[in-house]
């Protein structure tokens, strides 16, 4: 059980709070003493995307007295299949104020604190200081070990899930009682391995059943009821629908919770992964390596030889073509390189824009100058010149 701030045994409920959680207080593993503590309690929750939405809203819906939550976008449409505490009447709203009126409906009772901004190394300490625990409900690097070695530094319990496609993955990490993020993956993936949800998609229950359990893991830890998720790694495959566990073991080298830790504070996380923190600039290069979709429309209007690649998968094709591309994934383009000639004016495109970037990196590596990134990928053209195709 974790160290709370405040005395739960001080704490009195009202008549409507013991009406409210009066189905927590017939389980005798929770009771009247143990709703004390989740009213005593307080969580900072990182990120109001898919796996915050189940998160914020079951611990608001518990009784937690304090909700933390951290987020810098604004809610989109794309988001509604599967952010499931945002709704078409907040398109366009700042996400944490869309949450907080969500949480606040469910339950009026509780404190709600937003903060409306990057969870960055400069902010971290400052933003994490009054929880008790930290829920990671991000889907980037850099913020997760950022969260690691932030949770390692204060001693707090850090509730981990993350989701891709049909697949997701729950742990504790909890360096009182075993090992760390850093101990399981020591290193970040080399950028761009692993798409983001954006480029590879999620189906949308995924992130409510992993952040169903990211919560029940945390009303467990303010609790201090059953087995927490501490050295083990639950991976989850919703085509299967099974549930494999994995036992996890500190790692007695770790550069953060080993007894000789090289790292004593928090660094640069991305520099670390080598890819940005949040997706405001994703997808960005050099003007000089870009072309605005008005602009390509006009050289292909003029008649100016131009050789479109379209880096997406194949099934993405079904959804928006630009005709006349060539389809080259972005895994197999190392493969089909030697199909290209250098001395051809290129034009990479794919959904939004970040794929393609990778993929010009890729050619301007290997000497290829004669290249450009289509800005804003296909939907950008859809917006700009070919308003009959989708954007998705």
């Amino acid at each position: 059980m974790i160290d709370q701030r405040t005395n739960p045994t001080n704490i009195e409920l009202s008549h409507e709070e013991i009406l409210r959680y009066s189905r927590h207080l017939l389980i005798p593993e929770v009771g009247l003493a143990g709703q004390k503590k989740l009213k005593t309690a307080s969580v900072l929750v990182v990120g109001t995307g898919g796996l915050g939405s189940p998160i914020d809203m079951y611990l608001a819906a518990a009784g937690v007295g304090r909700i933390g939550i951290v987020d810098y976008d604004e809610v989109d449409f794309t988001n509604l299949q599967r952010q499931i505490i945002h709704s078409t009447s907040h398109l366009g709203e700042r996400k944490v104020l869309s949450a907080r009126d969500r949480i606040l409906d469910i339950n009026p009772n509780i404190r709600v604190d937003i903060y409306d901004e990057p969870f960055t190394s400069e902010n971290a300490f400052r933003i994490a200081e009054p929880y008790d625990l930290i829920i990671d409900g991000t889907d980037n690097f850099p913020t997760r070990y950022l969260i690691n070695d932030l949770c390692v530094l204060t001693g707090k319990p850090n509730v981990y899930g993350s989701i891709f496609r049909f697949e997701g993955q729950l742990s504790v990490f909890w360096t009182d009682e075993g090992p760390c993020y850093r101990c399981l993956f020591p290193e970040p993936p080399p950028p761009g391995l692993i798409p983001t949800c954006a480029e590879g998609g999620v189906f949308g229950v995924v992130a409510g059943t992993i952040g169903t359990l990211q919560a029940t893991e945390a009303l467990k830890l303010i609790l201090g009821i059953g087995e927490p998720m501490i050295g083990k790694l639950l991976l989850y495959d919703a085509l299967t629908m099974s549930f494999d566990e994995v036992r996890l073991k500190k790692n007695p080298e770790c550069k953060i919770c080993s007894e000789d830790p090289e790292i004593t504070a928090l660094i640069d996380y991305e520099e670390f992964c080598g890819m940005p923190g949040h997706d405001l600039d994703q997808g960005r290069l050099p003007a000089e390596w870009e072309i605005e979709p008005n602009e390509l429309a006009e050289l292909m209007q003029r008649g100016q030889q131009v050789r479109l690649i379209d880096v997406r998968e194949p099934h993405e094709l079904e959804i928006s073509r630009l005709e006349g591309a060539e389809v080259i994934p972005l895994g197999m383009l190392a493969a089909h390189m030697h199909e290209l000639d250098s001395a051809e004016d290129i034009v990479l495109l794919c959904k939004s824009g970040t794929r393609s970037a990778r993929a010009l990196e890729l050619l301007a590596g290997a000497g290829f100058r004669k290249i450009k990134n289509l800005r804003g990928g296909i939907n950008a053209w859809a917006h700009d010149v070919d308003p009959s195709l989708p954007i998705y």
